[in-house]
């Protein structure tokens, strides 16, 4: 589902070129979890913003159910994120305007992939049933981010992105809404790329790899690590 081969990445800065990665490769099937682990500024977030086609490589190659994000423009990274890709982040970065429904449904309208009863079906396991009609303001912060997870799974993406998707939340909230974005990647059989700096929150998922001086470095399947 995503490929990345040989990819490099490097930054303009007053002092010359910063390479944040080199020669970067790795595989994710449909319906895997990873977990992407490093440092800070080890480049974790600059490999899933390549793989989201929010930005480009300098070299290698990176495709995502087949298509290749390195050849194409700008409109079509833009519409294949819409319509292929899930996208979480630490900052929710939901619509004040809009209600917890219309939020959540937001992308899929976008994509033309609207489902009423699968938003329905989110809203519910989510626990945000109750809350279809409020805005953005009345939820908590755990709140928030569950609305931002099932905004992502509306689409019901081939690939979702999490980029420390419960970095801002208390530890109990963490493994609440970790445990429920586990079980609905499960259920809609995407598969998963999470950026993390934590063991704990890596655990669960299928393979963790860390990422450090520009490349990555195998470790032990995560769930296996954790018997």
């Amino acid at each position: 589902m995503l490929e990345l081969r040989q990819v490099s990445k490097s930054f303009a800065t007053p002092q010359g070129p910063l390479r944040v990665l080199e020669g970067v490769s790795l595989s994710l099937a449909a319906g895997e979890s990873l977990a992407l682990m490093g440092e800070s500024g080890s480049g974790k977030s600059t490999l899933l913003h390549l793989a989201a086609g929010l930005d480009v490589p300098d070299g290698g190659t990176l495709s995502v159910g087949g298509q290749s994000l390195d050849v194409m423009n700008e409109p079509q990274r833009a519409a294949l994120r819409r319509e292929r890709l899930g996208l979480v982040f630490q900052q929710f970065h939901l619509v004040p305007s809009l209600d917890v429904a219309d939020n959540l449904s937001l992308q899929a309208r976008l994509a033309n992939r609207h489902d009423r009863v699968w938003c329905g079906e989110l809203l519910s396991r989510l626990g945000l049933a109750d809350m279809a009609g409020r805005y953005p303001e009345q939820l908590s912060g755990g709140q928030q981010q569950r609305l931002a997870i099932g905004r992502a799974l509306a689409v019901r993406p081939a690939l979702l992105l999490a980029d420390e998707p419960t970095g801002n939340l208390d530890e109990t909230t963490a493994d609440e809404v970790l445990a429920l974005l586990l079980a609905l990647v499960r259920d809609s059989g995407c598969a998963l790329l999470m950026v993390t700096h934590s063991p704990r929150v890596a655990a669960p998922l299928d393979r963790c790899l860390t990422l450090a001086h520009g490349q990555l470095n195998d470790t032990l399947p995560s769930r296996a690590a954790g018997q």
